[in-house]
């Protein structure tokens, strides 16, 4: 059993290109686009991997953009398995704008799954996943998948294994409400959660607290942006500054934190170690174009320059 299975139900491929302006109307002349595996799970695989990681990626796949899909992640050589579904996997793009380096985003919802492919893929993950392996749900549900997804598939997996979620919206709250082992919500999904501003630092680190105390979750890792994260558990909570990288995108960004974070608490590091390790992959990734993402070596380097308080 590997030490950490990944599940993505909505991947894509993501592609990543630039226009000297965007401009509307006009017919806009691309550079050449940079193509690379994507979606939550399989994001955070490959950043495991890189770092030593144990990890089996799953995920769903189908069409033509499927084949592709699975070709990407043979090429990184990434341990994976696919779960085919009748729908085409979708692609997403990602334009920067030259003149401003502004990145513009446009994200498909991708194709709808039907019970027996999503029940399959729950089925798959427990299988996978072993009784003290992480199990990390990352990324968009797909149309046809319940909201409770999270909640049914901590409810699947054995008493040991550990649970960590990367979604947003409906699905999270769902996932908290029945308890898992970590979330990572941005401040924005954090302040949709819980309906408060959460304007200050103190009212954020309560926010977090107050999951943790409930037992919805044993480790809350709040994404605070260029300003760093912040990491809550019973045993305290810390802050990391942002370190001051040159961005050269975003995308991934969160993904390789929470791959940095995963890896480290696999070898039984304490949450404040787990923290610095989630903050060097995440700014060693935007340092690359498209989802390149992180390199083990620069995560390395970054490592020694990340400073965490101590809240």
């Amino acid at each position: 059993m590997a030490d950490i299975v990944t599940l993505t139900l909505n991947p894509a491929v993501d592609v990543a290109t630039a226009v000297d302006r965007l401009v509307p109307g006009d017919k806009l002349r691309c550079a050449p686009p940079l193509v690379h595996p994507g979606g939550g799970g399989i994001n955070v695989a490959r950043v495991a991997a890189r770092l030593g990681g144990d990890v089996i990626a799953l995920y769903a796949a189908g069409g033509p953009t499927g084949e592709l899909l699975q070709q990407l992640l043979r090429e990184e050589e990434l341990t994976c398995e696919a779960l085919r579904i009748a729908g085409t996997t979708r692609e997403n793009l990602a334009v920067q704008d030259k003149s401003t380096g502004q990145e513009f985003r446009f994200v498909l919802p991708g194709p709808a799954l039907s019970p027996s492919e999503w029940q399959g893929g729950l089925s798959r993950c427990a299988q996978l996943a072993g009784q003290t392996s992480f199990v990390v749900a990352s990324g968009s549900l797909p149309p046809g998948v319940p909201d409770d997804f999270h909640a049914r598939l901590s409810s699947r997996l054995g008493p040991g294994a550990r649970l960590v979620v990367d979604s947003s919206g409906p699905a999270l709250k769902a996932a908290l409400e029945a308890g898992v082992f970590a979330v990572k919500p941005s401040l924005t999904e954090l302040r949709q959660l819980t309906g408060e501003p959460l304007d200050t630092r103190a009212e954020q680190l309560e926010a977090c607290r107050r999951l943790v105390r409930t037992g919805r979750a044993m480790m809350v890792a709040l994404s605070l942006g260029r300003e760093g994260a912040m990491l809550v558990s019973a045993q305290g909570a810390w802050r990391a500054a942002g370190l001051p990288v040159t961005v050269a995108g975003t995308i991934g960004a969160g993904d390789s934190f929470v791959g940095g974070l995963v890896c480290a608490l696999v070898r039984n590091e304490p949450p404040q170690e787990a923290l610095r390790h989630a903050m060097a992959a995440s700014a060693a990734t935007v340092q690359e174009r498209g989802t390149a993402l992180c390199d083990a070596g620069k995560v390395r380097l970054l490592l020694q320059r990340v400073e965490v308080e101590r809240l």
